[in-house]
């Protein structure tokens, strides 16, 4: 692949979210170990990208509020992921922000949660940009470090997307255990209850924000 295309490639595929692209990220790690590509610039592109489409996720959410939770709200199972999101957000700050990108569609549920909450601009920028650029370093690495040690493109590929199908599937079981976790803690209320919970809770929230958030927001 011509290196000016890889590199468009890679922007226009981490930009939006739910785009497969673990496959060319290590690609693009095992071009740059075999000097093919700026590993430098690999980086920049993969994680300003992302950070852009994170951003532009959050503005979304912030300034549509009211229709994107009502989107959110028709899906028990977004209701659940918004709910979940939203709580650890409000309780662990920044360093939830920047944890969630590593979970299965955190993404996405990260940057939304934050915007309907209208959580600090400058807090959500700063803990996406830390996220995505130690995903960028993970992803990219991988395959950079995989051909340095294998010596052979082929294999690194593969040991850098096994590695990866791991990685995933941890956040998986552990974000499954952690909402198990949240139900259970909560008696007298099953999946229909609790999400009628959490989108009142959600609701507070935005009320926490126009007291709470004005000096949170100065903080930062």
């Amino acid at each position: 692949m011509d290196v000016p295309a890889l590199y468009g490639l890679l922007a226009l595929t981490t930009l939006p979210p739910l785009v497969p692209n673990s496959a060319l990220l290590v690609s693009a790690g095992v071009l740059a170990s075999e000097g093919h590509a700026f590993l430098p610039l690999i980086l920049a592109i993969v994680a300003g990208s992302a950070l852009l489409g994170d951003v532009l996720m959050y503005l979304a959410a912030r300034r549509f509020g009211g229709p994107v939770r009502s989107w959110i709200l028709r899906s028990p199972r977004r209701r659940v992921a918004l709910d979940w999101t939203s709580r650890r957000i409000r309780r662990y700050g920044l360093p939830f922000v920047i944890a969630v990108r590593f979970l299965p569609s955190g993404r996405i549920a990260g940057a939304l949660a934050a915007g309907v909450l209208r959580y600090p601009r400058r807090k959500y920028v700063i803990g996406a940009a830390v996220a995505e650029t130690l995903w960028a370093t993970y992803s990219v690495g991988l395959g950079y470090l995989g051909s340095a040690a294998a010596g052979n493109p082929l294999y690194a590929a593969g040991i850098s997307l096994g590695v990866s199908c791991i990685v995933a599937a941890a956040g998986t079981a552990v974000q499954w255990a952690s909402r198990r976790r949240a139900l259970r803690a909560e008696p007298g209320t099953g999946g229909d209850g609790d999400t009628r919970h959490g989108d009142g809770d959600t609701r507070r929230g935005d009320g926490e924000e126009g007291s709470g958030q004005a000096s949170s927001t100065a903080a930062a």
